[in-house]
C-alpha cells in the first residue's frame, strides 16, 4: 500500500505503551462511529454499508470543528490542490496463489475448492484471493470467478465449467453438484425444467439431458436472458426440442440490415412494379374443383 500510494509511514510504540500515541486518529474513529453507526446499522450487504459510510463522510464535510472558522469541506477544498493525485490503478489487496487443478476440475484455495473449466485438469492456474471474490486466471485470461467460501472443505462449482464433460456423459447432469448449486443460487429458470421434462417424454432421459447441455452452451454466445426467452418461445410453440431453442435464440439475435436511405439520385426515382396475385386465384379455383 505504501509503495503504491507513495506515502510515508510513522510507527507508534508497540503494545499498550503506544496505545495513545495516535489519539487523534482513534478519537475521530470513535466520533464517526457514535454519529453514524449507532445503533449498529442493519444492512443487506457490505456494499450497502460502504454506501452508508460514504454518505456519513460527505455529511461531515459540513461539520465545523470547535475553534475553527471554516467547515471541514472548505478546509479540504483548500488543501486538495497540495495533495498528490491518486494512481491510475487501484492497489491490489488480493493474495496470490498458483494451485493445481485436480481430476474433478477443482482447485483448493484456503481449504476450500473452486471449479475451473474441465480442459484445465492437471494444469496450474493463477488465483487472486480477495476478501469476497476468488478470481482464477490461466494464460493471462480470466477463466473463473467465485464468491469466496468462508469456512473449510466447501465446494463452489459452476455448471458452465463442466458442459464439455456432460456432453459426453449427459446422465450425470441431473445429479451434479454444479446443477444443485445453480438451483440454490436461483439462476436455474423453472422453464428449463419444463423443457427438460417435455424432451424426456419425447426422446427419453439420456437424449433430454444431452439436449439440455446443448441449450446451456447457447449461453456462451448469447445472454442467459436470451436463452431463457428462447426456451419460453419453444414451449409456447410446442417445439419441445433443443434444436428449436437454438433456432429461436439465433433468430432473436439476428441483426436487421440497415435501411437503404442513401441511394444514388439516379436510383431514387425507380420503383418496383406492383405484384399481380391473379395466378394465386387460379390455384384456388383449381383446388375448389
Amino acid at each position: 500500500m505504501r509503495s503504491h500510494y507513495l506515502y510515508e509511514s510513522q510507527f507508534t510504540t508497540p503494545g499498550i505503551e503506544g496505545a495513545h500515541e495516535k489519539g487523534g486518529v482513534e478519537g475521530e474513529v470513535g466520533r464517526f462511529r457514535r454519529r453514524h453507526l449507532v445503533p449498529v446499522p442493519d444492512v443487506a450487504s457490505l456494499g450497502e454499508l460502504n454506501s452508508r459510510m460514504l454518505a456519513g463522510c460527505e455529511s461531515d464535510l459540513h461539520r465545523r470543528i470547535v475553534g475553527r472558522q471554516e467547515s471541514v469541506g472548505v478546509s479540504f477544498a483548500r488543501e486538495r490542490p497540495l495533495l498528490r493525485g491518486l494512481p491510475a490503478e487501484r492497489a491490489s489487496t488480493a493474495e496470490e496463489a498458483t494451485p493445481r487443478v485436480d481430476s474433478k476440475s477443482l482447485v483448493t484455495i484456503k481449504q476450500n475448492r473452486y471449479s475451473v473449466p474441465v480442459r484445465l485438469a492437471g494444469l496450474r492456474v493463477h488465483a487472486r484471493v480477495g476478501a469476497r471474490m476468488i478470481e482464477i486466471h490461466h494464460g493471462g485470461l480470466l477463466i473463473a470467478c467465485h464468491e469466496r467460501q468462508h469456512g473449510r472443505f466447501g465446494v463452489a462449482a459452476s455448471l458452465d465449467h463442466y458442459l464439455e464433460l456432460l456432453a459426453r456423459k449427459p446422465g450425470a447432469l441431473s445429479g451434479s453438484l454444479a446443477l444443485s448449486q445453480q438451483r440454490e443460487r436461483g439462476s436455474w429458470p423453472s422453464v428449463f425444467d419444463e423443457l427438460w421434462e417435455r424432451i424426456a417424454e419425447r426422446y427419453g432421459a439420456s437424449e433430454a439431458a444431452r439436449q439440455m447441455v446443448d441449450v446451456l452452451m447457447l449461453a456462451r454466445e448469447h445472454s442467459s436472458r436470451e436463452v431463457e426467452h428462447a426456451v419460453r418461445g419453444a414451449l409456447v410453440a410446442g417445439a419441445h426440442d433443443g434444436r428449436a431453442v437454438a433456432v429461436l435464440v439465433s433468430r432473436g439475435a439476428r441483426v436487421l440490415p440497415p435501411a437503404l436511405d442513401d441511394l444514388p439520385r439516379r436510383l431514387q426515382g425507380l420503383g418496383a412494379p406492383v405484384p399481380t396475385l391473379g395466378h394465386y386465384d387460379e390455384l384456388l379455383a383449381v383446388a375448389g374443383r
